[in-house]
């Protein structure tokens, strides 16, 4: 072995010379970055589609000859164009088939609405749609490129003349950038595109293919920042049944019932059996357990269950190979006037087509009837040949709109003998008319270009519209309060001497049923008031006296109490409410001095107020030892507010000596249509003013009534009430219906007889096509009709008290007249009656007045400690 073999070896001198990769590194991010966002994630605004679905659609356009081809060899052809595996392909052409717009289907392709996936490639077939053949292609408007390998052109953004984005919706997500757009109304689309085209501002507005509500009150036109509240469709089948029939987008009927059942699991609904029937159309039914109200468990859905869900909107989209945040607005307004310029380009070359087909039809018709053809017949070379045809046509060359080239010369020279020969110029005359026709046409749709894209749009619309209807109800939700409806999963209870209070204490003093999202009030014997999330074991001072579920804001809620001066040693006395409080935070009711304790409390649910024998000490200075004292006779004030004084001397013991009324009236229930719920926000109709077991009364189109309370709770179905009031037992119910068996309209007036709530019964007939036509509980009702007699139409106007007498709810009633009815309304009380029916209700109003104590001061306004706590929680 050499010396130079055995020499050791230096480490350092084998590494290799650093090179630092800080650079590179951006660089290479920075590429990557840009390739997922224009290659993969983000579609272009041109056709509203990402490489991969465009490549798609260009793969099948070329393959299209009108029969079905297998998605698997859709999928061979495709790969041809994109660089990437077949399993992302075969993802992507799935989603397009599956939004039935742009592909036809044949085969199982899964269903988005429980979430079934699609069978294999080779057991499904596709081609394209009628829609999209007319729509998405035209290659003499296509701008095209080089495929990845060099070997095939593709399109750059194909030729749409739709907003094909916007219908389809995207969803994508690339490094640092993410894009969602919601799907859109085809014919809501269309017809924004046509106001535009005639110089209006539109709002679009999302649609989905699996139907439900939506309020879209804060979609902010899709941009960032956006949200769309989505809701299913519930239906109320019975008391004991909910029924499912449309999903929010985004969920499937598999992962909503999982959420439906890890809410029943968690004690936030109380269900029996979750039933799945969907076949055709979706249905999921509900079993509700036993005492559970239909109206609670369906606010209890949305609020705990994916049967409300929210989309945040991200409208992003590539403009010039740079990602841009639009409106769906200014996107839509883009593939409008992008559809314009198309339609005018396609003008333009069939213009350029029709004007070139006229100048060879002249040539032609010049070269064969004037024999041009016989003056080549002597030439020998083929410039004599072209240098004669130019001479021949030199007179006409004028009268073209363009001058005639080589090219022209020698297309001349190709007509064949036999076409010579059987020339005609009638038919050649007759060409040449429907071509100048067709030539007029376009340079008028040209010079009117505006009126020529409506008119597209319209066509659109005739041809694929039908089917297309909304199918996602446009809604304003109410806000449903999550601790109102959650079912009660929790018992309370209080060890009131150590000062306990929780779920856990299950061998202590029980309070009440409550849910685990409930706040707890406590009042101690020291004058402290305390509100606490429940907890299983919550410690929260001795010697409790007052312990309950805490409602926010409920300014029903009031409290009667009297309690000692530690300082001064007087009674005071004083009512009030906990409207808002801090969690964990003492409140104190007593004037805080040292020695203050309570001396007599309770909460009265709708503001009783109670009166009560005091009984002084037997060493009191007072002569009167014994007295009685009304609430009533305090205003309702703040929780801080020190009270009256009720005596300067001690008290040996307070009794109750009789149960009090409420001082606050009744209270006044508000119907909202848009949200089909009743509040006491003063939103929408006034129903009336309620007390203890008062009723509501409503009617539906079906031709059912339906008696229910006045809880909040309560649900209606807004676009199927007919009436909806105060219950009067009293008041006689005229209604005009539609009998389905006859085909004529009936009357009949009744009482209602019936005392169960929350159960629908029918007074109508039982034909599937009856319907209730108008109802009313005026006493002289009044209804405008016209009827056909023989060739003429007469209005007539009808008392419905003359016409008929009351009878039972069940009666079918008397034909409202012997004609045929063409329309039937409800006129308008006369002013008389108006009149009369005011006074005898301030008449009313005035008894009930006489009745309250006119010393009693009620005041429901917020006092200073209140607002300074409004909102904390």
């Amino acid at each position: 072995m050499s010396e130079e073999q055995e020499k050791p070896v230096n480490p350092e001198e084998t590494l290799h010379t650093s090179v630092p990769v800080t650079g590179m590194y951006k660089d290479w991010f920075l590429d990557y970055a840009s390739y997922v966002i224009l290659e993969r994630a983000v579609p272009a605004i041109e056709d509203g589609l990402k490489p991969v679905q465009r490549r798609i659609l260009h793969a099948m356009k070329e393959m299209d000859d009108g029969r079905f081809n297998k998605v698997a060899n859709i999928i061979g052809q495709s790969m041809q164009y994109h660089p990437h595996g077949d399993a992302s392909i075969g993802d992507a052409i799935v989603n397009i088939g599956q939004k039935e717009l742009l592909i036809e289907t044949q085969g199982n392709w899964g269903d988005v609405r429980t979430g079934d996936r699609a069978a294999a490639a080779r057991y499904i077939e596709a081609r394209l749609s009628k829609f999209a053949l007319e729509v998405v292609f035209n290659a003499q408007t296509t701008e095209w490129q080089l495929s990845y390998d060099g070997r095939k052109r593709e399109p750059v953004t194909l030729p749409v003349k739709f907003p094909l984005l916007l219908a389809q919706g995207v969803e994508g997500i690339a490094v640092g950038l993410s894009t969602k757009i919601l799907p859109h109304n085809f014919i809501e689309l269309i017809e924004g595109s046509i106001e535009i085209l005639k110089g209006n501002k539109t709002n679009v507005l999302p649609d989905f293919i699996t139907g439900g509500l939506a309020d879209f009150s804060e979609y902010n036109e899709g941009l960032r920042g956006g949200k769309v509240k989505l809701r299913a469709r519930i239906e109320e089948e019975d008391s004991k049944t909910l029924l499912i029939k449309e999903i929010p987008y985004g969920t499937t009927t598999d992962s909503l019932i999982d959420s439906i059942l890890k809410a029943n699991d968690k004690g936030k609904i109380k269900i029996k059996k979750v039933v799945d029937n969907t076949a055709k159309d979706v249905e999921i039914a509900i079993q509700l357990a036993p005492g559970v109200s239909p109206d609670v468990t369906i606010d209890a859905l949305y609020a705990f269950t994916d049967c409300e869900v929210s989309i945040s909107p991200n409208a992003c989209v590539i403009i010039k190979d740079s990602p841009v945040f639009l409106t769906v607005n200014d996107i839509l307004e883009y593939n409008t006037k992008q559809t314009k310029s198309l339609l005018k380009r396609e003008l333009e070359i069939r213009k350029a087509e029709l004007l070139e087909k006229l100048l060879f039809s002249s040539l032609e018709k010049i070269f064969i009837e004037n024999r041009i053809y016989r003056d080549i017949e002597e030439c020998t070379t083929w410039d004599a040949v072209l240098e004669a045809i130019d001479k021949g046509l030199e007179p006409y060359k004028p009268d073209f709109y363009r001058e005639i080239v080589q090219d022209d010369l020698i297309r001349l020279t190709e007509i064949k003998i036999k076409r010579i020969s059987k020339f005609d110029a009638l038919k050649a005359d007759e060409l040449m008319k429907r071509l100048q026709d067709e030539l007029k046409e376009v340079n008028h749709n040209l010079r009117n270009l505006t009126d020529y894209s409506i008119n597209y749009y319209q066509n659109l619309l005739e041809k694929y519209g039908k089917g297309r209807e909304r199918k996602t109800e446009i809604r304003t939700f109410d806000t449903i309060q999550a601790n109102v409806v959650a079912a009660n999963n929790a018992k309370l209870y209080v060890n009131r001497t150590d000062g306990f209070v929780g779920y856990g204490l299950k061998k202590d003093e029980f309070v009440c049923d409550c849910s685990d999202l409930d706040d707890i009030i406590v009042i101690r014997k020291d004058g402290i008031c305390m509100v606490s999330k429940i907890q299983e074991k919550n410690f929260m001072g001795k010697d409790i006296l007052h312990v309950a579920v805490f409602r926010k804001g409920d300014e029903r809620m009031v409290y009667n109490y009297i309690y000692l001066d530690g300082i001064t040693g007087r009674a005071m006395v004083k009512r009030f409410q906990v409207l808002a409080v801090t969690r964990d935070k003492e409140y104190n009711l007593t004037k805080g001095t040292k020695g203050s304790k309570t001396l007599y409390l309770t909460a009265n649910a709708n503001g009783e107020a109670e009166i009560v024998t005091i009984f002084l000490t037997q060493g009191a200075k007072a002569r009167v030892k014994v007295f009685d004292f009304d609430f009533a006779s305090i205003e309702i004030k703040g929780r801080g507010a020190g009270g009256n004084i009720l005596t300067r001397h001690p008290i040996r013991k307070i009794q109750l000596k009789m149960e009090g009324v409420s001082t606050l009236g009744g209270l006044n229930i508000y119907y909202d249509p848009t949200v089909g719920r009743l509040n006491t926000d003063e939103r929408g109709k006034l129903i009336g003013n309620f007390l203890g077991e008062d009723k509501i009364l409503v009617c539906y189109k079906s031709g059912d009534y339906e008696l229910t309370s006045f809880e909040l709770t309560n649900r209606y179905q807004a676009d199927d009430v007919v009436l909806i009031e105060k219950f009067d037992p009293e008041k006689v119910l005229s209604a005009v219906y539609f009998d389905g068996a006859s085909k004529t309209y009936y009357i009949k007036r009744f009482q209602i007889e019936t005392t169960t709530l929350n159960k629908k019964f029918n007074f109508i007939s039982d034909h599937k096509q009856s319907y209730l036509k108008l109802i009313s509980t005026e006493k002289q009702p009044q209804v405008s009709a016209i009827l056909i007699k023989g060739k003429e139409e007469e209005q007539v106007d009808f008392d419905l008290d003359m016409l008929i007498d009351i009878k039972g709810w069940k009666a079918l009633g008397n034909k409202l007249s012997t004609y045929q009815v063409k329309e039937v309304s409800l006129i308008a009380p006369k002013k008389s009656d108006k009149k009369s029916d005011d006074a005898e209700e301030e008449a009313i109003e005035d008894e009930s007045d006489e009745q309250l104590d006119v010393g009693t001061t009620i005041d429901l306004s917020p006092k200073k400690d209140d607002e300074e706590q409004l909102g904390l929680f």
